[in-house]
């Protein structure tokens, strides 16, 4: 997919030139760039991303979006090669998201590009489909080497990213991982019940932001109450921080999706 050619171009309006390191101008094919979509609700971070995957012209950003509903239509329009996301948007939640992407999209690559580097985290985002995980701490260099790494079928791993996840499944071969938890036995459904509640969301806030009935949201709330054994609404929300769907706060951390629930 990345090709490089020979041939000059002239230099642009500003006097900026695209070149190789080894001094040579770059004239990539615009067909064989590697075509990119961006998922990112804060406005600046996606314009800052933007401007610095311009610097390479093996790549091109094709479309941008601020939150999940909105990237899975741009996704079945442009139809990109990569979808560089993070976890933490409105609407659709990242972990879900991916595995959308995947389901109805197999050849998209999806790199995660995140604040969020808890091992459980890095799990949920891996087996929903996610081929990379970049931690936003990361250098220009490191996301350029991933990007190109994903589009090209491999799987890229910052060494931070790659050390928490050996972390994690070494300390699940111990015999009290096998241990079903109460977390465990969540629905997706009803942990994105338990973020909105904790989040101080109605029943018919809950209804209209999950496109369910209000009788449903109370089923769920009911369930919840039941497989935690909790009582109050303080309670879930605890709860809730606990686990990492919000902060103290009340801003989304983590999306919903764990080991088992894909």
């Amino acid at each position: 997919m990345n090709h490089r050619s020979n041939h000059k171009k002239p230099a642009s309006p500003n006097g900026a030139l695209n070149k190789a390191p080894s001094g040579e101008e770059l004239h990539p094919d615009p067909d064989s760039r590697i075509r990119i979509l961006l998922v990112e609700d804060h406005t600046l971070v996606r314009e800052a991303l933007a401007s610095l995957l311009a610097l390479d012209p093996q790549l091109h950003v094709i479309g941008e979006a601020g939150n999940g509903t909105d990237a899975l239509r741009l996704i079945a329009t442009l139809q990109p090669d990569l979808v560089l996301l993070d976890l933490s948007m409105p609407g659709i939640h990242g972990t879900e998201l991916i595995h959308q992407i995947r389901l109805f999209h197999p050849v998209i690559k999806c790199l995660v590009l995140t604040v969020h580097v808890s091992e459980s985290i890095i799990r949920a985002a891996l087996q929903a489909g996610a081929t990379g995980y970049l931690p936003k701490e990361s250098s220009y260099t490191e996301l350029r080497t991933a990007i190109h790494s994903v589009a090209q079928g491999q799987t890229y791993l910052s060494p931070m990213i790659a050390d928490k996840v050996l972390s994690g499944y070494l300390g699940k071969q111990s015999p009290s991982s096998c241990e079903e938890t109460p977390w465990k036995r969540l629905s997706v459904r009803e942990r994105e019940v338990l973020k909105l509640v904790a989040e101080g969301a109605t029943s018919k806030g809950i209804a209209e932001c999950l496109c369910i009935s209000v009788r449903t949201v109370e089923k769920h709330r009911a369930s919840l109450m039941l497989k935690l054994n909790l009582r109050t609404t303080a309670a879930l929300t605890a709860y809730a921080i606990k686990h990492e769907l919000v902060t103290s706060a009340g801003v989304l951390k983590l999306d919903f999706l764990s080991e088992g629930n894909l």
